[in-house]
């Protein structure tokens, strides 16, 4: 007899802005004290897994951008993020990641209707991306 509970989930990581303006430019996250670890763990965890993973990074368009200013080392992905294995990345100018970028037709493509959250800041970029990710219909955890 089949379990009529089990819910099949496709599901994808993102991880948001985990870039270097948050470890060595205006903006440094100092707590949690282990956030930055807990991230790498759960990249490890969904490439064990296979889960793919997405990473998001955010990008200041003005040529006078005082943060994620474009090509500026601040602006890059942490190096520790991507020595790990990753599918995809998603350019965003906005706190959501999903406004003008190709996430939403990627997860489609690829049969994903569950997004896993992980990133920086848990109360913009990643709030309005679960947001906006239950309104286009895909299930979130964080």
């Amino acid at each position: 007899m089949k379990n009529k509970n089990k819910i099949n989930m496709r599901r994808a990581l993102l991880v948001i802005d985990v870039q270097n303006e948050y470890f060595t430019g205006k903006l440094p996250v100092s707590y949690p004290e282990d956030c930055f670890d807990n991230i790498l763990k759960v990249i490890d965890s969904a490439n064990e897994f296979g889960i793919p993973v997405i990473l998001v990074r955010h990008t200041n368009p003005g040529e006078d951008s005082l943060t994620f200013k474009i090509d500026s080392d601040d602006w890059k992905i942490h190096k520790e993020v991507l020595k790990r294995a990753f599918d995809y990345i998603i350019e965003k100018t906005l706190p959501d990641s999903f406004t003008g970028t190709e996430l939403e037709s990627w997860l489609r493509k690829n049969s994903i209707d569950t997004v896993v959250i992980s990133g920086y800041m848990t109360q913009m970029c990643c709030d309005t991306t679960a947001r906006q990710a239950m309104h286009l219909g895909f299930n979130v955890e964080f």
